[in-house]
């Protein structure tokens, strides 16, 4: 059972890694560059509502395995469309009508995250495992489906064309396959189901009638503005050192995504620092290490570049574990334990939709802006941007400091 989760959950991230990382390498090359925050947005926009609703049909109608694999379907066919209206139109490509069919497969894909997940739980829990000792190890594997996924599409070129969403959809077709032979998930047959206000998280926005819980939310919003930021970004950027003589034949030139994939090895390792953390410095002290980490993050890949200057763009990479875990998992936990058993489903689902939706949906337009200004007759000022998000970071950073106050039996895990 492990082992077939482990597969699911391969494939999964593999789907998002074929193109997360590059998708912005491409709207350059085929001219719109200054639209990249918008696709990077539909991301935040369809999570706000699309994995909720899902999760309504799951818990009520279909099976949660089987939606899974439906969703993963459509996404897949709508992002066969994608390539193949890129194929045929080349740099003639029009913003419409690759956006909307590029949005009308993300519409389907962001939900499976959280259906992925309802399917192991449910498999763990009907094998007689626990949940929590043994789900961690197999969504690892999801990690390391989206790193193979960035390699291959790296170092087969995709990442500079629309072959990298026929990748996407092949593993979402092979995914929807795959689903037929999961164990059979099971629906609310009595009065056992959510209200719709349950469903949508809804419930937990009365938790802002608490000063500490507040603050923490609306930081966490502001946060989750950085989280899109170097997807959408990271890669053009350093592609963009292309054109100079002295960079043309680095690694890190021929090889973005590649380079940019350390990210997500941090990401593994940084996971299992975090009981470390969490027990020595406690939930504040670590959340404002992520929100520092943020800052060195854009900072160092505005001081680095891909000759002399690689070893900062390598600690960018390394940094982006710490920023990414700290936050999202000690964010997760505090969310646990300062809320009451009846609001934690819906109290997470909040903290989800400030971070992940409405923090990275204005991030991604947010960035865009800041990008297209310091952009002059296609030459963008990249070191500016970096540290105006790394300011930007900054400012949070110190502000969370002084305001955010956790109850003291809080203050350690």
């Amino acid at each position: 059972m492990k082992v077939r989760l482990a597969l699911m959950n391969f494939m999964e991230f593999a789907v998002w890694g074929a193109y997360l990382t590059c998708m912005g390498i491409y709207l350059g090359n085929i001219g719109m560059g200054g639209h990249i925050g918008t696709f990077y947005a539909m991301q935040g926009i369809v999570s706000i509502f699309m994995p909720a609703l899902m999760g309504i049909i799951a818990d009520r109608w279909i099976p949660a395995q089987r939606l899974l694999g439906l969703c993963h379907l459509l996404a897949g066919m709508f992002m066969f469309a994608a390539s193949w209206y890129g194929c045929s139109m080349g740099e003639a490509a029009q913003f419409p009508v690759l956006f909307t069919l590029y949005a009308l497969s993300v519409a389907f894909y962001m939900p499976t995250l959280a259906l992925s997940n309802s399917v192991a739980y449910f498999a763990l829990t009907q094998a007689g495992m626990d949940t929590v000792k043994d789900f961690p190890p197999i969504r690892v594997f999801g990690t390391i489906g989206f790193i193979c996924s960035m390699w291959f599409v790296d170092l087969m070129g995709y990442k500079s064309d629309y072959n990298q969403f026929v990748v996407s959809g092949v593993l979402s077709i092979l995914l929807f396959a795959y689903t037929f032979t999961l164990p059979t998930c099971t629906v609310s047959k009595g009065g056992s189901k959510k209200s719709l206000v349950d469903a949508f998280g809804l419930r937990a926005f009365t938790l802002f009638k608490q000063k500490r819980m507040a603050i923490f939310f609306i930081f966490s919003m502001l946060l989750g503005v950085s989280l899109q930021i170097t997807n959408g970004f990271a890669t053009p950027f350093i592609e963009s050192f292309r054109s100079l003589p002295e960079y043309a034949g680095t690694f890190g030139v021929k090889y973005p995504v590649i380079l940019y994939s350390l990210s997500q090895v941090s990401e593994t390792l940084c996971i299992l620092m975090i009981p470390f953390f969490m027990k020595r410095y406690g939930i504040k002290n670590v959340m404002l290490i992520a929100m520092f980490a943020w800052v060195l993050r854009f900072g160092l890949l505005g001081a680095g570049n891909p000759g002399s200057g690689v070893w900062m763009l390598i600690l960018s990479m390394i940094v982006y574990g710490v920023a990414f875990d700290f936050f999202n998992i000690s964010g997760s936990l505090f969310v646990d334990k300062s809320t009451d058993p009846a609001l934690r489903s819906s109290a997470q689902g909040l903290f989800m939709l400030m971070t992940n939706g409405i923090g990275a949906t204005v991030g991604s337009f947010a960035a865009q802006a800041v990008v297209t200004s310091h952009t002059v007759e296609g030459v963008t000022e990249w070191p500016t941007c970096w540290y105006a998000f790394a300011l930007y970071a900054l400012v949070v950073g110190v502000a969370f400091a002084l305001v955010f106050r956790p109850k003291k039996e809080q203050l350690q895990a």
